[in-house]
């Protein structure tokens, strides 16, 4: 989570009030760093990085679909595609994983 607070000086959305310590900026989720006079020193995270994969454990699918669906409706829904192996979702939501 710490690259999450590489935040450019100017890009910094102030997250607390003037004088917060540190301890009391990251209890509140936000990041700390007071190397930059005039510059907001609790400042809000960048948000977290993440991949969208499609699942390739069948146990892992979670239906996005119904009996019959298309591909071409699957997709248009956002969603993962495989007709195999019978018995399972063939349209199923992506696993999003943090980077």
């Amino acid at each position: 989570a710490r690259c999450q607070c590489k935040v450019a000086a100017m890009e910094r959305n102030n997250c607390g009030y003037p004088g917060i310590s540190a301890a009391e900026c990251k209890k509140i989720g936000c990041c700390f760093n007071n190397s930059i006079p005039d510059m907001p020193w609790c400042f809000t995270p960048k948000p977290k990085k993440v991949k969208k994969s499609c699942p390739t454990d069948v146990r892992g699918r979670r239906n996005c679909g119904f009996p019959g669906i298309t591909a071409k409706q699957c997709e248009r829904r956002g969603c993962c595609f495989n007709s195999h192996p019978a018995g399972v979702p063939w349209c199923f939501y992506h696993r999003v994983v943090e980077e």
